[in-house]
């Protein structure tokens, strides 16, 4: 009894087939509905990338064909776009014939008084003094006060560096120069006082200088060579 009322109770207030039917409808609507505005937008976004994209050649081709203008065909001779063994000219052919050339970048005149005196506060470069008198700058006027005459006061800062003679002199006097090298010279022959001659008859008269560690009693000692433990016999209290 309690599952046929429950069931019956559902159906009656709680679960409406009809309403979620009609619901269900409504959202099938509603997606195509945003799926074909979903679909214009990104068709438009297409055509207008496409668009773009084509602005962007064709704006290059004009700029490529004003850059090889110079490639224009003229009356006596044909350009390599248009070939004779073609029927039509090319396409660049005639865009070639529709656009202008490039104009040429205008360099920058630079003014015969550009190391003069009024030029000089910019301070790019060192001045070069001058013997001709200049002529005064006209839409320069002199600041008013107690100043000195600019030419004066660039002079004086661009003026050649005069030391003094302990700046010029060397700290070392010639006779401690002399002292070093001649110390130098002393340290480098003493190892090479007697020359070596590759002959054989050259030697032969002199007699031979034993080494220092073998001619006198303080000989090479043999620790280490011959033994590895210090042996005193005097000190021994059996002879074994």
């Amino acid at each position: 009894i309690q599952k046929r009322w429950r069931g019956y109770y559902v159906r009656k207030y709680i679960h409406n087939y009809y309403a979620l039917k009609k619901y269900l409808e409504a959202v099938s609507v509603n997606n195509e509905t945003v799926r074909n505005e979903l679909q214009k937008y990104a068709e438009m976004k297409e055509n207008e990338e496409k668009r773009k994209d084509l602005e962007k050649k064709e704006k290059e081709k004009k700029y490529q064909a004003r850059k090889m203008h110079y490639l224009l065909s003229t009356e006596q001779i044909a350009g390599i776009y248009n070939s004779p063994f073609r029927k039509s000219p090319d396409p660049m052919e005639l865009l070639l014939r529709e656009s202008k050339p490039l104009s040429h970048r205008r360099q920058q005149i630079r003014s015969p008084f550009g190391c003069e005196l009024y030029d000089w506060p910019t301070c790019k470069r060192p001045p070069t003094f001058s013997t001709a008198q200049p002529l005064p700058a006209i839409d320069r006027q002199k600041p008013q006060g107690p100043f000195r005459d600019t030419a004066e006061v660039l002079q004086q800062r661009y003026k050649p560096l005069e030391p003094s003679l302990r700046v010029a002199a060397s700290i070392n006097s010639p006779l401690e120069k002399a002292r070093v090298e001649m110390k130098r010279e002393e340290w480098r022959n003493c190892i090479h006082d007697n020359e070596f001659l590759p002959f054989s008859s050259f030697h032969k008269n002199e007699k031979y200088e034993p080494s220092i560690l073998t001619s006198g009693k303080y000989v090479q000692e043999t620790y280490g060579i011959k033994h590895f433990r210090e042996v005193h016999p005097k000190k021994w209290v059996v002879s074994k």
